[in-house]
């Protein structure tokens, strides 16, 4: 079955994962901006700081990268070209970062 995006069920299937990896980033990256890293869940008594709310979460995004770049819907490669071109203008941007952290990235 052919569809208007040509996309196949297990295309949709890993971006569908993979937006929703990145929505759940954004939120416990908001969590963190606003009570800081070390903050909890009130409602979770023993539950995980902020910090490893996001660890998770980056962690899960990574899986679905990893899950769409092996089955070769996109390239990992050029993604990371695209970061490295992104890391050598990012300086004009950042206001608070050593360079020495984006001179890793350039190279």
């Amino acid at each position: 079955m052919t569809t208007f995006n040509k996309l196949s069920p297990a295309e949709v299937e890993r971006l569908y994962y993979l937006s929703e990896e990145l929505a759940e980033s954004i939120q416990a990256i908001q969590k963190v901006l606003r009570h800081g890293y070390e903050s909890r869940n009130p409602d979770l008594e023993n539950g995980p700081t902020n910090r490893e709310h996001l660890e998770e979460e980056l962690g899960q995004t990574m899986l679905a990268i990893a899950l769409i770049t092996a089955a070769q819907d996109l390239n990992e490669n050029d993604m990371l070209i695209h970061g490295e071109r992104k890391a050598k203008v990012l300086h004009k941007w950042m206001h608070h970062q050593p360079f020495e952290l984006l001179d890793d990235l350039k190279d």
